[in-house]
């Protein structure tokens, strides 16, 4: 068996290929990304063999290209790639042989390669966050505006025809010339993003619908179409994930501990991890505490935030959530209430 190290950029990548004990046996080449054939040339008389790549953007094409008979792909995380990353000196060449010796002795912390029917399912909701976050942005702009003047207006009210209303009323005469025109063209800009994200409700919608997972995630108060998709577009195939701890690691809610003898201390929870999974399970939390105030979930957040702080119960009520959606995947029941 033969390791490919493959240190991907932009416009071309860096291939180094070792035997089972970590010599040499295709020095460090750069090939173009366009010459598909020059790279399988390559690969090819070391077949079988794996092929490791770091996490980055330019991972997709490699994976659909590689991944098959006689070579495993291998996706390799690359904040853990501790090695590569604290290097005194680093080069193209280096780093991809230092990617197959690592995979050799088993130091290669590796990604889930999501195929790419699961790629585009996640394409489409993250799209859709981006949007969500852009229109967000506008609708923070006009906030910025009313506070310059004195007045304040509630969170998510702004993009209410009420609350649009209330702008072109009250605040309106307060406004300078250039302020009616910035509130103005954020308005526009914020009525454009709602177009788009209607379009694209509707094909999640749509994609939903062929998704079993997403079915059963929407029978929890809190789980919509969109959130379901995301879910099930970031967990599955939920075999992935041993125990439901696993899951709440991934997610990014389990809170940081430092053991020291039989002391142990407990942080805040991770910067890293899936950054789209933990949002979602914690808006599912918010929004669940509105729609289902009697669930046992509600009923812990709501008992945890009289001795904690608001967000510290929310996270926790979100890491429960996770443990819950865990095991609904694993065994394909749907959401108890009680």
């Amino acid at each position: 068996m033969h390791v490919a190290g493959i240190d991907a950029h932009a416009t071309y990548v860096v291939v180094a290929i070792v035997s089972n004990d970590g010599s040499i046996v295709q020095k460090p080449v750069r090939i173009r990304n366009h010459e598909v054939e020059r790279l399988r040339d390559v690969l090819s008389p070391f077949h079988p063999l794996e092929a490791v790549v770091e996490a980055s953007p330019s991972w997709p094409w490699l994976y659909d290209l590689l991944d098959g008979p006689g070579c495993r792909f291998v996706l390799a995380h690359p904040k853990r790639l501790r090695a590569i990353a604290e290097a005194n000196y680093k080069n193209d060449a280096l780093d991809a042989t230092l990617l197959a010796r690592m995979r050799v002795v088993n130091l290669i912390p590796e990604v889930y390669c999501k195929p790419i029917e699961q790629r585009e399912q996640a394409t489409l909701v993250r799209h859709r966050a981006r949007l969500s976050r852009l229109r967000n942005q506008a609708a923070s702009r006009i906030h910025a505006e009313l506070h310059s003047i004195g007045l304040c207006l509630p969170r998510g009210r702004l993009l209410t025809a009420r609350g649009r209303a209330w702008v072109h009323t009250t605040a309106w005469p307060l406004f300078g010339p250039e302020q009616q025109r910035l509130v103005r063209t954020h308005e526009r800009i914020a009525d454009g993003l709602k177009r788009f994200m209607k379009g694209l409700d509707r094909r999640i919608r749509d994609m939903g619908e062929e998704i079993p997972a997403v079915a059963l995630l929407q029978t929890v108060p809190g789980i919509g179409p969109y959130r379901g998709l995301l879910i099930a577009t970031e967990v599955l195939p939920i075999e992935r994930f041993r125990t439901p701890a696993h899951l709440v690691s991934y997610a990014g809610l389990a809170p940081r501990s430092s053991r020291s003898g039989q002391v142990v201390r407990y942080g805040p929870i991770p910067a890293g991890a899936n950054r789209w999974l933990r949002h979602a399970f914690v808006q599912a939390v918010t929004v669940h505490v509105r729609r289902a105030p009697d669930s046992w979930l509600s009923q812990y957040y709501h008992q945890l935030k009289e001795r904690r702080d608001w967000r510290v119960a929310r996270i926790a009520a979100a890491r429960r959530l996770a443990r819950a959606v865990h095991a609904m995947l694993r065994s394909d029941e749907v959401w108890r209430h009680a």
